[in-house]
């Protein structure tokens, strides 16, 4: 598989087949290549919770938003929940403010995952003050993003942006879930 076969496989999935689960080794093995990213300064101040344990998977499906775009819809029913996160955190003890780091490690265990056959999906509207309650996280860990993960129980698809520019994504009413993406020629300037 190619990189952009993989970058293209992995999109941001919603739903899962809660009945398929992970391993916390599994998680490991994503947060191991997603460590070898390239780091600001090579401070490397990123910390990872891991969770495959249905109590905490629960503790943090509760405080994250799911599908903005998606009015009607409150997010993954009980059967459909992801069978995994990853916690991305910031150790402010190393540095106080996060450049892009965690974006690129996040982008990158969603890559590994992918070639896994994992699906996943970046939150960043997250409950954090009661997320790091729930996870009994020392202060000094402040939580930048959470990733959901599972195996996909609903299909994603591409296409182009229409011509009123309208990017939301969107489900028809067979569920099939639509991202729009800019055409290269409407994005790359001179």
């Amino acid at each position: 598989m190619t990189i952009k076969d993989l970058v293209i496989k992995n999109r941001s999935c919603r739903r899962f087949d809660h009945s398929s689960t992970l391993t916390i080794e599994i998680l490991r093995e994503l947060v191991d290549i997603g460590r070898l990213t390239p780091s600001a300064s090579n401070l490397q101040p990123l910390k990872y919770h891991l969770s495959v344990e249905p109590e905490v998977n629960e503790k943090i499906f509760d405080c994250l938003a799911w599908a903005g775009y998606l009015e009607d819809w409150d997010g993954p029913a009980p059967d459909e929940r992801p069978s995994g996160y990853i916690t991305i955190l910031l150790d402010q003890k190393i540095k106080s403010e996060i450049d892009c780091d965690h974006g690129i490690a996040a982008q990158t265990i969603l890559l590994a995952a992918a070639e896994r056959g994992i699906a996943g999906c970046i939150i960043a509207s997250v409950n954090r003050e009661e997320l790091h309650r729930q996870l009994n996280l020392p202060d000094h860990l402040k939580i930048l993003l959470v990733i959901a993960l599972g195996k996909a129980k609903e299909i994603i698809q591409l296409e182009e942006v229409k011509k009123d520019g309208d990017i939301k994504y969107w489900r028809d009413e067979e569920q099939v879930h639509h991202v729009p993406k800019r055409k290269l020629e409407d994005i790359i300037i001179g």
